[in-house]
């Protein structure tokens, strides 16, 4: 008796997802809902369509089941780097499987694209992902179907240059090599143009969405592994299982650069943490120091009163403001000065290439900003906003607040606390003080 007792929830959980009242779908922001309804038949008509009018021949189903067990095994290979991966990545849309759609977009047709994107997903959320977190069946479905709308966009490219798969453009020349280059640019550029609907959902910025280069590029290497995959199964099928080995090492070199990324990051904010912020730091005055005019700036903002929005709003909406202060902060700093989360409600700007009154204006532009700022969050089923917030700034400049890092933060601490003193929400210059 007590060994059936653990099949009980298990089986309940299956019936719940199986019962449509049950699933998390509902539970999601309408645009989500919205765009789940317009995408998934958009694909299924597609597939209909597809696999009414573009025969399928034996070859075909056979190239499918090469790129399906060789997807599944460099998944299975390559699991416990793609849940770390994913844990330590901002972009967990970008991943490996486009090596093997971008092949079956230049070998198989459109219905075949279809099953093997099914079966690649299938395996992803029910065996690489299953230790992370249960994803719920109606992200993996939308990513699917996403996936089958970009390679469609990369096949309707081919068929309109007159090459519709990797045969043809063995024969086709320079036509050929422009048609599958075209194809790739489709995939990539319908790929990120399907994910933008997700920004009104997450609320997050198209940059921080789409990653940064290194993301990018992995996209962009796996579409030329998918290239590679697709001419060796073109001209010696047997070679193929050669690709996993360099997919694999590729896999594990994102992963290393990812933790790099992470390991200087402030989870909280996305701003540098405290070791990030001071390796960028100790660059910017190793780099000031190699030439005599060089200057840079460094500000101390702490936020005043913050305890008591944890006290009357919950630290869930002291992390909101935290987020949006750092947003703030942000937004008032060119795209090449350096944020950082010093620790509590506590921030740190480098700003390079700069001279003490630049410095101090800067630093009552960001004052200003947070004065005028106005976060809203989620208190239960009403949304509540907080307001009449500030910061008190202490600021330092090289060389005259100190000449090394730790001297010119002492010397911004000490403005900052003189601000405190003075009744906060105010600016102080650190380097007269020092």
């Amino acid at each position: 008796m007590d060994g059936a007792r653990p099949a009980q929830p298990r089986a309940g959980r299956i019936r719940g997802a199986l019962n449509p009242a049950h699933w998390t779908l509902w539970q999601q922001r309408g645009s989500l809902i919205f765009y789940c309804f317009l995408v998934e038949p958009i694909a299924l008509a597609a597939t209909l369509w597809a696999a009414v009018t573009v025969p399928t021949h034996r070859w075909d189903l056979a190239v499918f089941g090469i790129l399906s067990c060789l997807g599944v095994l460099q998944a299975e290979l390559g699991r416990k780097i793609e849940r770390v991966r994913r844990l330590v990545s901002d972009t967990p849309h970008i991943n490996l499987t486009s090596v093997w759609t971008f092949a079956g977009v230049l070998l198989l047709p459109p219905a075949l694209v279809t099953a093997l994107i099914a079966v690649l997903y299938l395996h992803l959320a029910t065996r690489s992902l299953a230790r992370i977190k249960r994803v719920p069946p109606f992200r993996t479905t939308l990513n699917a179907s996403l996936v089958v709308i970009t390679c469609y966009a990369a096949e309707f490219v081919l068929v309109r240059l007159g090459v519709p798969d990797m045969y043809g453009a063995l024969t086709a020349g320079w036509r050929g090599v422009t048609a599958i280059t075209l194809a790739a640019v489709a995939y990539f550029l319908v790929s990120a143009i399907t994910i933008v609907p997700a920004l009104t959902i997450t609320k997050r910025t198209i940059k921080a969405f789409f990653g940064g280069l290194g993301d990018n590029l992995l996209e962009v290497a796996t579409l030329c592994l998918g290239l590679l995959t697709a001419l060796t199964l073109a001209t010696l099928p047997a070679l193929a299982v050669a690709i996993v080995p360099p997919l694999l090492v590729l896999h594990r070199a994102v992963l290393i650069k990812q933790l790099e990324i992470a390991a200087t990051t402030d989870e909280k904010t996305g701003l540098f943490n405290t070791t990030g912020w001071h390796l960028l730091a100790s660059r910017e005055l190793a780099r000031a120091q190699r030439s005599t005019r060089s200057t840079f700036g460094v500000l101390m903002i702490d936020l005043d009163y913050f305890k008591l929005i944890n006290d009357e709003h919950g630290h869930l909406a002291g992390d909101t403001v935290l987020r949006a202060v750092a947003a703030t902060i942000k937004s008032a700093v060119r795209d090449y000065d350096s944020v950082g989360r010093f620790g509590g409600e506590e921030f740190v700007v480098l700003l390079p290439d700069i001279g003490p009154a630049a410095v101090l204006a800067v630093a009552e532009r960001i004052r200003s900003a947070i004065e005028s700022l106005k976060v809203e969050y989620e208190d239960g089923t009403a949304t509540r906003a907080i307001g009449g917030l500030s910061a008190s700034i202490g600021v330092a400049t090289y060389p005259d607040g100190g000449t090394a890092v730790d001297r010119l933060l002492q010397a911004a601490d000490k403005a900052l606390y003189r601000a405190k003193d003075a009744g906060r929400n105010q600016v102080v210059d650190g380097t007269a003080i020092a």
